[in-house]
């Protein structure tokens, strides 16, 4: 598989590569870097998703019903804050063939309960919560800055490029990693999912 056991630098030139070839996504992660939203990234499943369908022939939008944008405020945990930004990075993208799912990772411990049945500590950056996502190939987020691409992936970009499923253990649970892995299997029947 392309860029599978690659060099760091050479999967990141890859990675932003194939991600401009995604008119969609590629649109999002420059409208999104236009608006001076600081501490932010276009991440997890249309990042992957996208290297997933350049692997396998896909169309590049293939199985993608989202768009996640993270971002990083601390200064106003109120729903109203982060409502108000939603609203403004809808706004500066316009219509878009998928969904955005846009949230503010410091006030992702006041809902995180609710929704998944535990308490979790609040992030104190974006990157944390990046680093506790369910798939370590899906612990990633991208920007430009100042036309320069940011990429961060804390676990790398070999399982991403290698269309390998691992679990990242640092807060998921093993029902959410393997309701996660099957909905995935099932749209990309390639994928080499590990066990729990």
């Amino acid at each position: 598989m392309v860029g599978f056991n690659a060099d760091l630098a050479s999967q990141v030139k890859l990675l932003t590569g194939i991600l401009q070839r995604n008119e969609e996504v590629y649109a999002v992660i420059k409208k999104v870097g236009g608006i001076g939203l600081k501490n932010h990234y276009v991440a997890a499943g249309c990042i992957v998703q996208t290297v997933w369908n350049y692997q396998t022939g896909n169309e590049l939008m293939h199985g993608i019903s989202d768009i996640d944008i993270v971002y990083y405020d601390g200064s106003d945990l109120s729903y109203a804050a982060e409502d108000a930004a939603i609203q403004r990075i809808k706004e500066a993208v316009g219509p878009c063939a998928a969904e955005l799912d846009i949230k503010n990772q410091a006030r992702v411990h006041l809902w995180f309960k609710e929704r998944f049945g535990y308490e979790i500590k609040p992030y104190d950056c974006v990157e944390s919560g990046i680093n506790t996502w369910p798939a370590m190939a899906s612990s990633i987020g991208v920007r430009l800055e100042d036309e320069q691409w940011k990429v961060y992936a804390p676990f790398g970009l070999n399982d991403l490029f290698g269309m390998v499923v691992r679990a990242n253990k640092a807060q998921v649970t093993e029902e959410i990693y393997l309701q996660k892995a099957r909905k995935w299997n099932s749209k990309w029947p390639s994928l080499t999912v590990m066990p729990w």
